[in-house]
């Protein structure tokens, strides 16, 4: 029997969103998906008005960082990162620290997931600039990766995102198999991570890409392994998705996200259900830098120490 190309979505009863906690067979759908998939959906988990205001802030942001001679994007103009100002006035626990996104990361990962990312992909409408295009299909595992689950990424779109937006095209099953050999460009790269052309033309006979339809409120969990790919934005209105990353506790990663100093009381493991590694400075100071940060493959996920692969027995 063939499986679906389009992912596999649960949504929480209004009980289980006010208790923070998914029942454990949603729970156990959530996790089987990202075992089979490598990516589940958590429909309607994030109230809109909270959105709303994220998305009028980083929307104003987005064009501010298009207009810039050295504009931070991945791969090709119309498809930018950008962060959100980790500030108090913009920092929502439903969105960044949501404890049923923590409950699914940290039963597929272990106890108290690190948390090490935290940024934004913004597909932009066409532009003289920025005319439509795709990012190539890629990898963001653009290195000698462990075989087992060990970085998971949170999607939180702004809007609701379809094809005609740029909903990212994701191939579904790839997280499982892929191995730096897949791939071209060298670690560091702008263009590092993207999967060989005979390996995709192979892969869309066995389960064919797609672009999923996932409503606004919804929260996207995706194994950083899985092969995807930004789409043009057709629209007339930027696509803002922020994006997280919870790496297993055993992963051994060096990076830090920096927030203003009164976050710090939200964001203690007894709170969050996560090791969130922080850095504190002024809320002046984050929000002369938040637009100024490294992008694309400036962010190392790779983790320091390695050890060796196991091979099975003979």
């Amino acid at each position: 029997m063939s499986l679906p190309s389009t992912p596999l979505s649960i949504t929480p009863s209004t009980e289980e969103i006010r208790n923070g906690t998914l029942t454990q067979k949603n729970l156990e759908i959530a996790i089987r998906a990202l075992s089979r998939d490598g990516l589940v959906v958590i429909d309607n988990l994030v109230p809109h008005d909270i959105l709303d205001k994220l998305n009028q802030k980083m929307v104003q942001d987005a064009y501010e960082l298009q207009s810039r001679k050295d504009s931070p994007f991945n791969y090709h103009k119309g498809n930018i990162q950008q962060d959100p100002p980790l500030v108090k006035d913009f920092f929502f626990p439903e969105v960044f620290t949501n404890p049923i996104v923590t409950q699914i990361t940290s039963t597929a990962l272990g106890p108290y997931p690190h948390l090490r990312f935290i940024s934004g992909n913004t597909a932009l409408p066409p532009s003289p600039s920025a005319p439509p295009a795709s990012q190539p299909t890629h990898n963001d595992a653009d290195f000698d990766h462990p075989r087992i689950p060990f970085a998971l990424v949170i999607n939180v779109p702004l809007i609701s995102m379809e094809a005609h937006n740029g909903s990212t095209e994701v191939w579904l099953g790839t997280h499982a198999s892929t191995t730096i050999a897949d791939q071209q460009g060298a670690h560091g790269e702008r263009a590092s991570g993207k999967i060989k052309k005979d390996l995709l033309e192979a892969r869309r006979g066995v389960r064919a890409p797609c672009q999923p339809d996932v409503s606004k409120g919804s929260v996207i969990v995706r194994d950083l392994r899985l092969w995807h790919g930004g789409m043009p934005n057709l629209s007339d209105v930027p696509r803002v998705m922020l994006a997280m990353i919870h790496f297993a506790p055993w992963y051994r990663n060096q990076m830090t996200v920096e927030f203003a100093e009164d976050l710090r009381e939200e964001l203690t493991p007894e709170r969050t259900g996560l090791y969130v590694a922080a850095e504190y400075v002024t809320g002046e100071e984050v929000e002369k830098s938040y637009l100024n940060r490294p992008y694309g493959n400036a962010y190392d996920f790779d983790q320091v120490d390695k050890v060796l692969d196991i091979s099975p027995a003979a």
